[in-house]
């Protein structure tokens, strides 16, 4: 069943693909390729490439990259469900679990979330590869907390 937008769960409804890439500019996440490429009623979608950035000396995924576009997307979703700039979301802890190895393409990343507390945030991120087989899973938590001009 679709949603309509005002359905969805993220408060901020107005921030776009475009402007959460360019968000990212002049950080990790530009320089390593990440994409967000897809928000839907409760998720967030993303690509990155596996190439010389991205891989370690084995030539294969490093798994440092895959944490590093799973944090983004959690916590870009965060960022989108709380009154921002209000509340500000900072990664509190990650769990990640590498499934397959990933030698060239692309790898997309979906998070979803598990909880959304007042205080805290849980995203599930799974990331695929071409094929849509799963290569890792992770989960964040993200600590959720007032701006210091909002206390």
């Amino acid at each position: 069943m679709s949603q309509k937008k005002k359905d969805w769960i993220w408060f901020n409804k107005e921030m776009d693909i475009e402007t959460m890439n360019n968000f990212g500019q002049n950080s990790m996440i530009e320089y390593i390729g990440i994409k967000i490429v897809e928000v839907g009623p409760d998720y967030l979608k993303g690509t990155m490439p596996v190439d010389h950035r991205t891989v370690q000396s084995y030539g294969i995924l490093h798994g440092g990259a895959s944490v590093v576009l799973a944090e983004t997307l959690g916590s870009y979703g965060s960022v989108l469900v709380v009154d921002f700039p209000k509340y500000k979301c900072f990664g509190l802890d990650i769990n990640s679990n590498h499934i397959r190895a990933v030698r060239e393409g692309i790898v997309t990343g979906v998070a979803k979330p598990i909880h959304l507390g007042r205080t805290t945030h849980v995203w599930e991120i799974k990331i695929y590869n071409e094929a849509e087989k799963l290569v890792n899973i992770s989960r964040l938590t993200m600590a959720v907390r007032k701006s210091e001009e909002h206390k």
